[in-house]
């Protein structure tokens, strides 16, 4: 079993490497990935995964701290700020001027219709490729997560981010900043430390 902290989701480590991004955007050594929302749980995750796989990374986040914490720390290569852009679609062209390969979807919306208009023949998401999932889909894939992972984490290369809250009486502030972008990474609510 993997050794991490007790309060590391491993849950949102299995979404993100079996389903979203390896079974389906299938990476390959130098093409461009975009993340979304890429500093909450699942986009933090993706970001690290493609850089490990070779790719050129970029993630957008809402703040100008979770920009500087996606370059940073977590290893993209770019990161904006979505509520500093007034187009979308130029932002995209002007970092992906080549189009975007595998595009993450966390958002929907206005940001989902600018990727589609950037995406590379071949792309992994509307033009060619969109599908739905689950993680009980994959659920055969874990042990083959365990292995690579486990690497992964022991040398250093993997950062994992929780917001984590203390006590109870947290909750209904750890709830509201989900809605508000406040936190980065997992939402833990911690309720006792035994």
């Amino acid at each position: 079993m993997l050794d991490l902290s007790p309060e590391m989701s491993m849950y949102s480590f299995l979404h993100v490497y079996s389903e979203g991004f390896f079974e389906i955007g299938s990476p390959k050594k130098g093409e461009y990935v975009y993340v979304s929302a890429a500093s909450g749980a699942v986009g933090q995750l993706v970001g690290q995964f493609a850089k490990l796989a070779g790719c050129y990374v970029v993630g957008s986040a809402g703040s100008g701290e979770k920009v500087d914490l996606l370059k940073n720390k977590l290893g993209f290569d770019e990161a904006f700020n979505y509520n500093k852009e007034h187009d979308l679609d130029t932002t995209l062209k002007r970092y992906f001027p080549e189009g975007i390969d595998i595009y993450f979807e966390n958002v929907g919306g206005k940001m989902l219709d600018a990727v589609l208009l950037n995406m590379r023949l071949n792309g992994r998401i509307a033009r060619v490729h969109m599908q739905g999932f689950i993680v009980s889909d994959y659920y055969y894939l874990y042990p083959k997560f365990i292995e690579s992972t486990l690497k992964y984490v022991k040398e250093g290369k993997f950062v994992y981010l929780e917001d984590l809250a203390e006590g109870l009486d947290s909750a209904p502030a750890a709830l509201v900043g989900l809605f508000t972008g406040r936190n980065v990474g997992k939402q833990v609510v911690l309720v006792a430390r035994e």
